[in-house]
């Protein structure tokens, strides 16, 4: 199935945001964790939280995680510390997305874990029990989420955990998002070094937690609100914090330079409250940036920038190839389709000086079962009106509501074969 997408000419909404996904996966395993007595509120409703919500209640002998990644990072390190035998496994794609450094690392300190397939990559066979910890390096450059599964088990083993991180740390701000989640629920966690996170033996302790809206979610608005022509369009979004450990919060400041303003109902830095965002009229004669904390946001900022005329470099992409699909290459190819010629100029790092090439005729979005690629590319339709999504049900691996909330804004979508 397609969706066929046109824009209206204004919008004036106000939007419900998801949970956090990030946040919301955290939660539920740190409550599992210390007891699973208090169930956070506001939970997020997507694919990715509710495997995990699943797989914790019912622990089935083969835990099918879908196309989740993080619950895959999340969960192999939780059964490996959990008494039982599981086989962890996903999608297709799942089982073509590494995990052999999470294992190593896990085997390192104990863990029995044994690939059912290729080595390497999922399914994995996982007997938990009561794991030693100690010393362990892995590598800063891999998936934070290989990192966070880690710290989040830490405060479970025997010896605690001092974790050095090898090398470039990307997604720095997911890490320390982790760590600030375990401290609430009173881990002794904590950077002792520059590269260095050291997690002693201290059990969770059951607490009321209360989970902010999505950051993520937010930034197909900013981009929306960015490419609508009326200037006196305004986008209001609830749930989201000033002070928000989220590291995609940092789109209020990147759009700031594309000219969407943020404006916050109230400045507490920790209080949920509603964002307002209106139109600037301003945009920068080019964009450079290092996307190596906010990997999640690239699609974003490709397609917007493309379309507004900004010239740009993006680095930091290299964990890209290994997100849903490889979004460097699916990047390349689905913007083309728009008359865009975006090249990428080394590894890890995505650029456009203005080329431009033929539009397709009929322009049909590939997703690639991406859900990231979905909602990137549906504000394209503002310039683009009778732009096609295919596969549009992929949003609900983060976003459920996301075409309901297109509608509200004005959008009409139909269904096409």
């Amino acid at each position: 199935m397609k969706y066929i997408l046109k824009a209206p000419e204004r919008i004036d909404v106000t939007v419900d945001l998801p949970a956090s996904k990030s946040i919301s996966n955290r939660a539920l395993v740190i409550n599992a964790l210390a007891g699973g007595g208090v169930t956070p509120d506001n939970l997020s409703d997507c694919d990715d939280t509710e495997v995990i919500i699943s797989a914790l209640r019912l622990m089935p002998e083969v835990i099918d995680i879908g196309a989740a990644g993080t619950a895959m990072r999340f969960m192999t390190a939780y059964l490996a510390v959990t008494p039982g035998s599981h086989v962890l496994t996903g999608t297709e794609r799942m089982k073509q997305r590494p995990i052999k450094a999470l294992v190593d690392a896990l085997r390192y300190i104990g863990a029995a874990i044994e690939y059912v397939g290729t080595e390497g990559y999922p399914p994995l066979r996982i007997s938990g029990k009561r794991l030693e910890g100690g010393r362990l390096e892995i590598s800063g450059g891999i998936s934070s989420q290989y990192i966070s599964a880690l710290l989040m088990v830490a405060p479970t083993l025997e010896r605690g955990l001092e974790l050095r991180l090898t090398g470039e740390i990307i997604s720095r701000p997911y890490i320390d998002l982790t760590l600030c989640m375990m401290r609430y629920f009173g881990a002794d966690a904590e950077w002792t070094d520059v590269d260095v996170i050291t997690v002693r033996p201290k059990a969770y302790e059951p607490k009321k937690f209360f989970i902010e809206n999505d950051w993520s979610a937010a930034s197909y608005w900013y981009e929306m609100l960015m490419l609508c022509r009326d200037g006196e369009s305004e986008v209001r979004l609830t749930g989201l914090t000033d002070g928000s450990r989220q590291g995609d919060s940092a789109v209020k400041y990147l759009f700031s330079m594309l000219g969407v303003k943020t404006l916050f109902k109230t400045r507490e830095r920790d209080v949920p409250t509603t964002v307002t965002l209106k139109r600037m009229d301003m945009k920068p004669p080019r964009l450079d940036y290092d996307f190596t904390n906010q990997p999640d946001m690239v699609q974003t900022f490709v397609v917007a920038c493309a379309l507004a005329g900004v010239p740009f470099r993006f680095t930091g992409l290299s964990s890209l190839k290994i997100k849903e699909t490889d979004r460097v290459e699916a990047l390349k190819t689905e913007i083309r389709k728009l008359g865009y010629v975006v090249r990428e100029t080394a590894v890890g790092e995505l650029s456009w000086d203005g080329e431009r090439c033929d539009c397709a005729g009929d322009i049909v979005i590939k997703t690639y079962e991406d859900h990231r690629m979905a909602m990137a590319f549906a504000p394209a339709a503002m310039a683009f009106p009778g732009l096609k999504i295919d596969n549009p049900q992929v949003v609900s691996k983060s976003y459920p509501r996301f075409w309901d909330d297109l509608r509200s804004a004005g959008f009409t979508i139909e269904e096409a074969v």
